[in-house]
């Protein structure tokens, strides 16, 4: 039975209670963040590794990519062998085999870039070892990869004529050892006193009543699920994700692990403030990315809680969209983990987001389609967010006829050009990579629905593959080698084809020197440039998808009764 001390959760004001709990803690958690990258004592580990290593010096942007991009691929290289050979490794009481090629790939590609997209079921597909190894560790470093990068940015920004943006190996280490473990180790210590299972048991077999067998599973299950939403990256141990009652048991599992996906996004908004020593910065960045959140979240509540028109024309009592919705949470806790999830890049899930009305459906994907800025993954979201806040710096500059510059740095022609390459990964992956499932494969064959919804079961997967986020739309044929290849390919133009541009303008922007801001610039903390942020947002995304949107999720919108 339900503990009715948090039946109220399904309620609105459980939904506010969720988002105060992620939301209030950012000051203090983007104070935490700075000090950690800037002023921590280096403890005896990463002394260690830094005589080891070599990390005394400080890299420029090209050694800082260069480190970057080489750890990344030796992760990639560990993780597909293991998952490969994990047949003939230990901690594997099931007897798994290893993965096919194409779904290792796919597999190593989805977790080392942070998209943790699962072409496959968890507790039929990896061991033990496999998950914790394997999935596990890439949780941690593919997270701190990105707040690394954001880090690097940050830097870039406030520094003043240097040709430095930090040490890749040092903001690794102190991302994971000092913010994300700690806080992992509590919310998994939690969720076991939930009833999440941690342990190497041989799944139990149980008899049903009509006398057939039945695998329950268990395995190390709550350490994987607490770094899987703190590090936004939302990879589920087993297949249904967070609609697991092993993964999620109770309304209080549930309340931790959705405010979980937020925290860390909003606490970089914060960081960013205390780099640049300017509050007021992240306060405004804070409010577009929440109002954002907001809207998204209110179309979600009022399309999931009105009156389904199919099932209302069966006269039923109750014709609320129930389908597909976790009855243990509620219509309005599926709805606030859909807009969360989407809105942070995280890719977990406690409700069906094929079963979304279609205007409902058309949330969660807008919010990937924009690139995930509204809060983004770790570190992610807040880079991401910056290349829009140099590009709204531009727009004004042009519009009042000054040198646009964002902090006292002039922002000039080389800086809108890698932004502009950044933000040209999302059409570049999602149209013309699904693209080629029709030209190449048989269309029909990949999605289940022939209709609108069909063609929004495609974009879906494409956006989430190359958004980085790895939630999909169910009926997409996401297991095929194709398909495999193909989103692997997405995900690696996602996460790099924005990473590289960010580090060289962080680099270009750390060699600038400041200039004294002029009363004729737009201020960029007040409401009038937050409104041109916002505009440009959803100027972006409506110009490069409208029309594929048009045809999918508006048109089964619009074809309903």
């Amino acid at each position: 039975m339900t503990n009715p001390a948090f039946l109220s959760l399904t309620s609105t004001a459980g939904v506010l209670l969720i988002l105060a709990l992620a939301l209030l803690p950012a000051p203090l958690l983007g104070r935490w963040i700075h000090r950690i990258y800037e002023h921590h004592r280096a403890d005896i580990v990463e002394q260690r590794l830094a005589h080891w290593l070599d990390w005394s010096e400080q890299q420029n942007w090209r050694s800082y990519l260069l480190y970057l991009l080489v750890f990344n691929l030796l992760c990639f290289v560990l993780l597909f062998t293991l998952l490969l050979a994990q047949g003939h490794l230990p901690l594997n009481p099931q007897h798994l085999p290893g993965l096919s090629a194409d779904l290792a790939f796919n597999t190593a590609v989805s977790f080392v870039s942070n998209t943790n997209w699962q072409a496959y079921s968890g507790e039929d597909s990896l061991s033990y070892l496999s998950q914790m190894l394997g999935l596990g560790v890439q949780n941690f470093v593919s997270a701190a990869t990105g707040m690394a990068v954001a880090i690097a940015l940050f830097r870039g920004i406030a520094r003043r004529s240097s040709h430095s943006v930090g040490h890749f190996g040092r903001d690794l280490y102190r991302g994971v050892v000092y913010l994300l473990l700690p806080l992992s180790l509590l919310l998994a210590l939690v969720l076991i006193w939930q009833g999440v299972p941690q342990n190497f048991n041989a799944y139990l077999s149980a008899s049903t009543l009509d006398g057939g067998q039945q695998w329950i599973p268990g395995g190390p299950a709550a350490s994987q699920i607490a770094i899987k939403q703190l590090g936004t990256n939302g990879g589920g141990f087993f297949g249904v994700n967070s609609a697991h009652p092993f993964e999620n048991p109770t309304l209080l599992s549930n309340l931790l692990q959705c405010a979980a996906i937020l925290l860390i996004p909003a606490g970089f908004v914060f960081a960013f403030g205390h780099y640049v020593r300017d509050r007021r910065q992240a306060v405004a960045l804070f409010i577009t990315m929440s109002a954002l959140l907001l809207l998204g979240l209110g179309v979600l509540l009022w399309s999931e809680g009105r009156l389904s028109p199919l099932l209302a024309s069966l006269q039923l009592s109750d014709s609320l969209n129930w389908e597909g919705k976790e009855s243990r949470f509620g219509i309005d806790l599926s709805a606030l983990w859909t807009a969360m999830t989407s809105a942070a890049s995280n890719g977990s899930v406690n409700a069906m987001h094929d079963s979304l009305s279609a205007w409902g459906g058309l949330v969660p994907l807008v919010n990937i389609l924009l690139g995930e800025m509204i809060f983004g993954g770790v570190g992610a979201g807040m880079y991401g967010m910056l290349l829009f806040v140099l590009l709204a710096v531009f727009l004004s500059g042009l519009m009042i006829g000054r040198t646009p510059a964002y902090l006292g740095k002039k922002i000039e022609a080389r800086e809108i050009q890698w932004a502009l390459v950044a933000l040209l990964t999302m059409p570049l992956g999602i149209l013309v990579l699904g693209s080629l499932t029709a030209l190449l494969g048989d269309p029909q064959a990949v999605t289940s629905n022939p209709g609108p919804h069909g063609l929004s079961q495609w974009l879906y997967a494409y956006a989430s593959a190359t958004g980085n986020n790895g939630s999909a739309f169910a009926g997409f044929a996401a297991g095929q080698p194709l398909q495999n290849m193909l989103l692997g390919l997405a995900m690696l133009i996602g996460r790099y084809g924005v990473i590289i541009p960010v580090l060289a303008i962080a680099g270009s922007l750390a060699s600038k020197a400041p200039r004294a801001a002029s009363a004729a610039e737009l201020p960029t903390h007040g409401p009038l440039f937050i409104a041109l942020l916002t505009l440009s947002l959803c100027l972006l995304g409506a110009l490069n998808f409208f029309p594929v949107l048009m045809m999918g999720p508006v048109a089964e919108a619009l074809s309903l009764p």
